[in-house]
């Protein structure tokens, strides 16, 4: 199993609370002696050092917050079984990113996610980073509960979702116009990057084009929200109505 790095507080100790992972070592800087002490009993080896040798080998506060984990990557199902675990629940909910490689608006995402019981992002292996440490540190704790799906083709798992009776709600800003949204209860999300949006391939597996209604503020040219905020609305949309 794969060796990862974590950043930051809240994502270390979500990690080191999380009963599924095996940890290495968990640094802190001199500040956070107390955190350390919090968590003898999850983790064997911790290492306290000075601030100056903790930023020349893992960065300042502000990227790190003064606390790393060391630890073993989650073991994760494949898609398939988490669509059979699926199966049994009343209702469920998939977000896609089509083409969107921000760290911090996935992380951003996948937080919204763990808040509005969301539990797996799909994405293509191509064109999405890795669970990087920024990723983690955005997530915010996020990762230790949604699974992050990274894909060949989006199409094609498109395709075997819609098998599993999910239906696909594409939101889309350019020209669309369907504002109302009523969710089926097992529905997929679909988000593109901002600017370019979801691909017209991946349009043609939408079952539904929705645009989010808003007051675009032509004037300073604020047409359109940040993908992460559209994102939360939708999943919050999706909970309001089956919780």
């Amino acid at each position: 199993m794969e060796n990862q790095t974590i950043f930051g507080l809240h994502s270390v100790k979500a990690a080191l609370l999380n009963k599924k992972r095996r940890h290495i070592e968990l640094i802190v800087n001199e500040n956070h002696r107390d955190f350390a002490k919090k968590f003898q009993g999850k983790i064997k080896k911790i290492s306290i050092i000075d601030h100056k040798e903790f930023k020349r080998k893992y960065g300042g506060e502000q990227s790190t917050q003064g606390v790393v984990l060391k630890t073993k990557r989650l073991e994760v199902p494949s898609l398939e079984n988490f669509l059979e675990e699926e199966e049994q629940k009343a209702n469920s909910v998939i977000i896609m990113l089509d083409q969107i490689t921000d760290p911090q608006n996935i992380g951003s995402i996948m937080r919204s996610c763990a808040l509005f019981n969301c539990k797996c992002m799909v994405v293509a292996k191509d064109n999405a980073p890795d669970l990087t440490p920024s990723l983690l540190k955005a997530a915010s704790g996020a990762a230790e509960i949604v699974n992050y799906f990274k894909v060949i083709n989006l199409r094609r798992t498109l395709s075997i979702l819609k098998k599993n009776n999910y239906w696909v709600y594409g939101f889309d800003s350019s020209k669309y116009k369907q504002t109302d949204i009523n969710f089926h209860k097992k529905s997929v999300l679909v988000f593109g990057s901002e600017g370019k949006g979801i691909r017209e391939l991946i349009k043609k597996e939408s079952d539904i084009l929705i645009q989010l209604k808003s007051k675009p503020n032509l004037e300073y040219n604020i047409d359109s929200l940040n993908v992460s905020n559209a994102s939360a609305i939708a999943l919050y949309e999706f909970y309001k109505k089956f919780n």
